[in-house]
C-alpha cells in the first residue's frame, strides 16, 4: 500500500464553508472514492488554509483515474474549485502533486 500526502491551500475567506462542506460529504462522493481504491483518507487544515492531504492507495495513478471517471467527482470538483488558490485552471484533484515520503516509522 502506497501512503500518500499532498498540499493545497483553502481561500482564507471560504476556510469555514470548506468545514461545513466536509462535514457532510455527499455519500455518493464517499462511495466513490472507497470503490476506487482511496483508502485511509483525511484532510487536516491550518487556520491560515494550508490543506494537507493523506491516503493510502495501491495505485495512486489509477486511484485519481478512477475518481475522474465518474460523474460525482466532476460535480464535486467543479463545487470544491472555488474554495482553492492557484490551481491555474485545473481541477482540485489535479493539483493534488504527492510530496516525497523522507522517513515513515513503521
Amino acid at each position: 500500500m502506497r501512503r500518500v500526502c499532498f498540499l493545497l491551500k483553502v481561500r482564507a475567506d471560504r476556510l469555514d464553508e470548506y468545514r461545513e462542506r466536509h462535514a457532510a460529504v455527499w455519500p455518493e462522493m464517499l462511495d466513490a472514492l472507497k470503490a476506487t481504491g482511496w483508502h485511509n483518507y483525511s484532510l487536516f487544515l491550518r487556520d491560515d488554509g494550508l490543506l494537507v492531504g493523506y491516503l493510502e492507495t495501491d495505485d495512486f495513478a489509477a486511484a485519481q483515474a478512477g475518481m475522474a471517471a465518474t460523474d460525482v467527482n466532476a460535480r464535486w470538483q467543479r463545487d470544491m474549485a472555488p474554495f482553492f488558490e492557484s490551481l491555474d485552471g485545473a481541477r482540485p484533484d489535479e493539483a493534488m502533486r504527492p510530496l516525497t515520503e523522507v522517513f515513515h516509522l513503521a
